[in-house]
């Protein structure tokens, strides 16, 4: 017997799925103006909100893409602060994140093994605009899990 959806339960995801979309997306639109520049994916060089929000909102109703767990996201992080502070400061988050050689892979579990090339100065300046706290210049990375993660319940 197929399990039916509660109509509003759905809105009710689709809305809080539209939330979490819109709080992203601004974090990357410098201008305020609705846009975010993807230069090497569209021919305008930007993206509209507007165009972004629907494919996004397919993309994570189908979990297409798995996003990775808060505990293990947590864990990636506590390697990071093995003082467990409970927050990183922005010079150790950059020098993590842009310095090849840095990190030790061996250190991290399996599935924290890192995979790609360092942050580029740009990636790394729009990751700081949404996770630092400008007022300690720190990270408190339980606050930015909490940001960084959509329930998928």
């Amino acid at each position: 017997m197929a399990e039916e959806k509660d109509p509003e339960s759905t809105e009710a995801i689709v809305a809080e799925l539209h939330k979490k979309i819109k709080e992203a997306f601004e974090v990357f639109d410098h201008e305020s103006n609705n846009t975010v520049d993807v230069e090497e994916e569209e021919p305008t060089g930007y993206i509209r909100f507007e165009k972004f929000i629907p494919v996004m909102t397919t993309v994570l109703l189908e979990k297409r893409y798995r996003p990775i767990a808060e505990d293990v996201l947590l864990r990636a992080f506590e390697v990071l602060d093995p003082t467990k502070r409970g927050f990183l400061t922005k010079d150790e988050l950059v020098k993590y994140m842009t310095e090849e050689g840095v990190l030790f892979p061996w250190r991290l579990p399996l599935e924290l093994e890192l995979h790609g090339e360092p942050f580029s100065q740009e990636e790394m300046e729009e990751m700081l605009s949404a996770a630092i706290d400008p007022e300690s210049n720190t990270i408190n990375y339980r606050d930015y899990i909490t940001m960084m993660v959509i329930d998928e319940n």
